[in-house]
């Protein structure tokens, strides 16, 4: 100081100089002075409307009365933008106060959806965050409008857009709308498949569920692009090839392309093949004493040599499991052990059999199911609380569950019980659907233009119970009939019911008698193993033959009047096919008796023998035989003309209905015989159509006789020789319904056989 002093004693141009430094540093003095920590006498809020000041207050990182610093403003502004509840903020400082400035976000009156055709606004509300009375703030928006676009493309259409509006309201509020344009769907243009060569392009397509979109495509469906799909499809073509003996298979890629335009995708799946295996040496061994392994080893069903297939090792676990827990050994676990030889291109299995975990139901808890009983669904399992833990009845169960068509999905797991030794199965089932009203219309050759209405409901009460009303009206048919169904009769795996039913048929054509019935029938079956089942029922019933010309045959106009038939069949069915409706391999046989004569005024006794075959003859080529026979004779009396056998276009085509059948040569009219045999062989193929079209053609030959016994009237000719024809048929089934088109021409036939070219029967259900 005393330096400073004699500066300016000594110079008083020095103190000019001293003041001009002076102002250079007085900005750099003042921010020092405002960083400095000084007291805070009051917090004021302005600009707030719905929000309470003591609300915007209790955010800041400080109160009244504190002593604070630029950091301390700096972060309580951060946290005030944080909150979400406002669009600007500004905090400042005047003389001892600290002003906060605020302006509030609104808040969400209503929100709306606009041009949505193809979602419902309940979808998107439950997928969307903001919701009404809440705060609305772009960012979350944002946010909704990508879920929305995200939703629209996970249904196909990548070339959706969304807007958000926002109408302003008084006191601060808002409607938030979004408008969408939904856009086409984005369809699948064209399905590649690379290093592929064991089976071909098409092949290969019709093993996914994703298709191509063309002329045909929307019959099909599955042409419009879903990434779930996709994922999907990797694991289909996975299972074809290990189930074909493609132990080192892989799909290297599954690339999707979506063109410039956003409105179709080139798929290209890029697959690694590698070579074909057979199975090598198969064997059982247990870890298990006393446990037979011999008459185990007896239900594998591999033999060395055969094709591998990943889907045989799995059936021959499951075979394996139920034939030891059949034994006794309910806790096992079947363990099958693959070696592979890449030089012989063999692969040895073993199967080997230990001793699981010692775990029981504890019990079964079943969620979700708001209609369908608790029984219901319980009776499908093959365990109850206190059995032994079987993960492979589990696995039946849940099949069983989605077969019976009461639910969108089934989820069965377990987890822990009470002890370690305890398990509990939870299942969750989420309902679907089971009622349903049909109008059905089309045209067949054998009754002509057909119209229906049906009324069903397969899950009666949730008691699942099958109950239907079915009318139908046709050219040279009418009928209604009422079915109900109960497939756990007295809580047992025991199916049971009954139809009531009442026909008018127009037989003129062909015999020159309508047949009106009235009757009832009782029916139950029940399985006598897995692909076996056997049937009994009782029919009472009234047929009046009427409306019978004077120039009919004999035989005929001596059936005029009404008869009441009292009967009791018996039938066993043996089924094996892969699937119901276009089967590739299995067998069907049947056998059938029945019995007139219990009662009523109708006696005798018939029996019926049938049996398909099919089988794949190439991975596109199915061939299958049909054989069928059948006899009745009457007990004490003649048969009468609607209990006999009737050979035409329905077993021989190319013949027309009723057209192969014994006939009395005077006046033209069938009359039926008391015996027949038919057969059919037959190749399916495809047509180089798109797969996903559904349309098949077919060649066959098919073959018959039928004949009468002795002692009928002279008039009547009953050539037992064998009728054949040959011809093409095309199958499509279409959503619309199926359609089936049969061109046949005999290769042999009698003089008074009647023969018809065309065999074409069209439905469908709206």
């Amino acid at each position: 100081m005393r330096g400073v002093a004699c500066f300016f004693r000594r110079s008083p141009a020095r103190v000019g100089a001293l003041a001009a430094v002076l102002a250079v540093l007085a900005p750099s003095n003042m921010a020092w002075t405002q960083d400095a920590r000084e007291p805070v006498s009051a917090i004021r809020v302005e600009g707030s409307e719905r929000i309470e000041p003591e609300t915007v207050r209790s955010y800041m990182t400080f109160k009244a009365g504190a002593t604070i610093g630029e950091a301390d403003l700096d972060e309580s502004l951060k946290r005030l933008f944080e909150t979400g509840l406002f669009a600007d903020v500004s905090v400042r400082r005047e003389g001892d106060a600290v002003v906060v400035q605020i302006v509030e976000n609104p808040i969400i009156n209503r929100i709306a959806f606009e041009g949505n055709l193809r979602i419902d606004d309940e979808i998107l509300r439950d997928e969307i965050t903001l919701r009404p009375r809440v705060v609305y703030t772009r960012s979350r928006v944002q946010a909704d409008l990508l879920r929305i676009i995200e939703i629209y493309r996970s249904s196909g259409r990548f070339a959706a857009r969304v807007v958000p509006k926002v109408v302003q309201l008084p006191q601060n509020r808002v409607n938030l709308i979004f408008e969408i344009h939904e856009g086409s769907p984005t369809d699948v243009r064209r399905i590649t498949f690379i290093g592929n060569t064991r089976f071909s392009d098409g092949e290969l397509r019709d093993a996914i569920q994703t298709r191509e979109s063309g002329f045909l495509s929307f019959f099909s469906g599955g042409d419009v692009y879903d990434p779930d799909r996709l994922a999907f499809d990797r694991e289909l073509l996975r299972r074809k090839y290990l189930n074909a003996g493609y132990a080192d298979f892989r799909v290297v890629s599954a690339v999707a392309e979506l063109t410039p335009d956003q409105d179709a995708f080139f798929i290209t799946f890029t697959v690694e093949e590698g070579q074909r295996y057979r199975f090598g040496k198969v064997g059982v061994t247990s870890g298990l004493r006393d446990l037979d392994v011999t008459r185990l080893a007896q239900v594998v069903g591999i033999d060395e040599g055969d094709p591998y297939s990943a889907a045989d090792i799995d059936d021959a676990t499951t075979a394996l499991t139920e034939a030891a827990g059949r034994a006794g050994y309910a806790f096992i676990a079947v363990k099958p052990e693959t070696m592979r030889d890449r030089e012989q291109r063999r692969i040895d299995v073993s199967f080997r059999i230990e001793e699981g975990p010692r775990v029981f139901v504890e019990r079964i808890d079943i969620r979700g199911n708001l209609r369908t009983e608790d029984r219901v669904i319980r009776r499908e399992f093959r365990l109850v609380e206190g059995d032994a833990f079987n993960s492979d009845y589990i696995r039946l169960a849940r099949r069983s569950l989605r077969n019976l068509g009461f639910f969108e999905e089934v989820e069965i797991k377990n987890v822990r019980g009470s002890a370690p030794d305890r398990t509990v199965i939870e299942v969750t089932a989420r309902e679907r659907a089971t009622g349903e009203i049909s109008f059905g219309g089309g045209y067949s050759t054998a009754v002509g233009a057909v119209a229906d209405i049906v009324l069903r409901e397969r899950n009666l009460l949730g008691k699942g119970q099958d109950a239907r009303i079915r009318a139908q009206l046709a050219q040279r048919e009418q009928q209604i009939e009422l079915n109900f169904t109960e497939p756990y009769f007295l809580d047992r795996r025991l199916a049971a019911g009954f139809d009531v039913f009442s026909t008018a048929r127009d037989y003129q054509e062909q015999s020159s008698f309508d047949q009106e019935t009235v009757g009832f029938s009782l029916r139950t079956a029940y399985p006598l193993a897995q692909d076996l089942r056997q049937r009994w029922r009782y029919t009472l019933r009234q047929d009046d033959i009427t409306s019978i010309p004077s120039n009919a045959a004999r035989v005929i106009a001596e059936q005029e009047g009404a008869a009441v038939l009292s009967s009791v069949g018996h039938a066993v069915v043996y089924d094996t096919r892969d699937s119901r409706f276009s089967p590739r391999e299995g067998i069907l046989a049947s056998i059938d008796h029945d019995v007139a004569g219990i009662g009523g005024q109708v006696r005798f006794l018939k029996t019926e023998v049938r049996g398909s075959l099919f089988m794949p003859i190439t991975d596109s080529l199915t061939g299958s035989a049909t054989l069928g026979s059948g006899y009745v004779f009457g007990l004490g009396e003649d048969i009468r003309i609607l209990d006999r056998f009737f050979l035409g276009s329905d077993e021989v085509r190319g013949f027309a209905l009723s057209g192969a059948s014994p006939r009395d040569l005077a006046t033209g009219d069938a009359v039926g015989g008391n015996w027949y045999y038919a057969g059919s062989f037959g190749v399916s193929f495809p047509l180089g159509l798109p797969n996903d079209a559904g349309i098949r053609g077919r060649t066959f030959v098919d073959y018959g006789s039928s004949g009468l016994t002795e002692g009928e009237d002279p008039g009547i000719v009953a050539d037992a020789g064998i009728r054949a024809s040959g011809g093409v048929g095309l199958t499509w089934a279409s959503v619309l319904g199926p359609m089936n088109i049969d061109f046949a021409w005999p290769i042999r036939k009698e003089d008074h056989d009647e023969t018809q070219l065309v065999r074409f029967s069209f439905g469908t259900r709206f």
